[in-house]
């Protein structure tokens, strides 16, 4: 399949890309390989696949929920640039 320069134009826009002639050589001659594959992939035979979300099995690996000691207040504070007894003070974000 090939890339016209309109193509290449247009996807150079997309990503906010400046190229030079041969730039645009080089990707449209990429761009028809990336296509060229994705042709060879539609003709895959996937009848027999069962849809998945992921191609290896995934499981969740949790740690149990175990009780700690806390960071004192001051050491927590100790770093902060503004603090309001033990609190952080942080700039507004929100309006009234």
């Amino acid at each position: 399949m090939g890339i016209g320069p309109e193509v290449v134009d247009y996807v150079a826009a997309l990503a906010r890309l400046r190229l030079d002639d041969a730039e645009k050589d080089t990707l449209a001659a990429d761009l028809a390989r990336v296509l060229e594959f994705i042709e060879q992939l539609d003709r895959v035979d996937i009848t027999d696949v069962p849809p998945t979300k992921h191609v290896i099995g995934l499981s969740n690996v949790e740690r149990p929920d175990t009780e700690s000691p806390c960071l004192p207040s001051d050491e927590a504070l100790a770093n902060a640039p503004d603090t309001d007894e033990d609190h952080f003070v942080v700039p507004k974000v929100l309006p009234d």
